[in-house]
């Protein structure tokens, strides 16, 4: 792992993980666990820390990988390094292609529609490999743009549970990354030296999620704890003061 500040860098990243699972019971004894993996940087670092700490004789579950190509939007991943990945980390992967295509008049965005039939084709496979919990990458920053979408988009106040129970209770998805920041995934996979995606979705930076990414980085300049204070007020809602 190199020198002494990635070994505590690491360490502390595997702490915060497993807080959260911990903190949130996301994990049983006997479970199967679905990584849903993307390519990217956050889904990466998730798969190698749940099947890392699968290792653990003291945890008792197994990691199967899925990965979801989209055959009408150009972008690419590189799905060899994702299945040399699982290879040494010991995890079966099954790719599956979906097809994203936005129907005219629909009054659906692009990115609504490519994330629906990801996401369903993640159940199916769950489902089909007997597991019972889906874990995706999403960490804490994404957590408070989706707080912050909620609010100025929809008039809502909603956010990305840590664990979600679905479909009467027989499925549920989870977040170990709940505690963890984009900056230090980032850190982890330049750590870990993962290769990157070799294109981008085209519909990435035209999106409300980007705006509202861009506002954050505004609103820091004169509350530098902007994120962390969004994140608390998630579990500090004090109703005696709301309409």
């Amino acid at each position: 792992m190199g020198n002494k500040e990635e070994k505590l860098f690491m360490r502390e990243f595997f702490r915060k993980a497993g807080k959260a699972i911990y903190d949130y019971n996301m994990i049983e004894e006997g479970e199967k666990i679905l990584v849903g993996v993307s390519g990217g940087k956050d889904s990466l670092a998730l798969l190698e820390v749940l099947a890392l700490r699968a290792r653990d004789p003291k945890k008792h579950y197994t990691v199967v990988a899925a990965h979801i190509a989209v055959e009408n939007v150009v972008y690419e991943t590189d799905h060899i390094y994702i299945q040399e990945l699982c290879d040494r980390l010991g995890v079966e992967l099954i790719v599956r292609t979906v097809n994203t295509e936005v129907k005219e008049n629909s009054g659906k965005p692009a990115c609504f529609v490519c994330s629906w039939n990801r996401r369903k084709a993640l159940f199916e496979i769950a489902k089909e490999w007997g597991c019972t919990k889906l874990a995706l990458g999403h960490h804490r920053d994404d957590a408070v743009e989706s707080l912050l979408m909620s609010m100025m988009f929809n008039g809502t106040m909603a956010s990305m549970p840590p664990k979600l129970a679905m479909f009467d209770g027989t499925f549920t998805l989870i977040r170990p990354f709940i505690y963890i920041t984009n900056a230090e995934t980032t850190q982890y996979a330049a750590y870990r030296n993962f290769r990157k995606q070799k294109k981008l979705c085209p519909h990435e930076r035209a999106t409300n999620r980007d705006a509202v990414r861009r506002l954050l980085q505004e609103m820091e300049t004169f509350s530098p704890h902007v994120r962390n204070n969004l994140f608390a007020a998630m579990k500090n809602i004090q109703q005696e003061y709301l309409p």
